[in-house]
């Protein structure tokens, strides 16, 4: 079900919020590498959001991502004090990994195989010829 304005409104809200509280609590760069919020989506009630983060060179993710959760009442919390004027509720967060920058470099990388392959194969093709 596609989300309605009112949902998308307060996902960017929440986004672009949880987002400074990230760097400004220095969250944004863990163990060398990043961490990013990819997209914020809501339920219809409004009352969770469920966060999506990426990991960009980190060395543990998994262990991270747990390490995020375990302080997901202190990034309410934070939250609430920012955004208190512009909702009623603060919503339950829900912290998941996305894995969608995994997928895009795997791609590239097959892309780049297949486009090798292509090459090596004109050539030795061209030889023979």
């Amino acid at each position: 079900m596609e989300e309605n304005k009112r949902q998308k409104q307060v996902g960017q809200v929440v986004l672009a919020e949880l987002s400074d509280i990230f760097r400004r609590e220095d969250m944004n760069m863990v163990d060398g590498g990043m961490v990013s919020i990819t997209k914020v989506t809501v339920t219809p009630d409004l009352l969770e959001a469920r966060v999506y983060l990426s990991f960009f060179q980190v060395n543990n993710p998994e262990e991270l991502l747990e390490k995020i959760k375990d302080r997901g009442w202190e990034w309410r919390k934070l939250l609430g004090q920012r955004i208190k004027n512009q909702l009623r509720r603060v919503p339950e967060l829900t912290f998941y990994g996305d894995d969608s920058l995994d997928h895009v470099f795997k791609m590239d990388e097959l892309f780049r195989k297949i486009s090798a392959e292509r090459e090596a194969f004109r050539k030795s093709g061209s030889n023979e010829a």
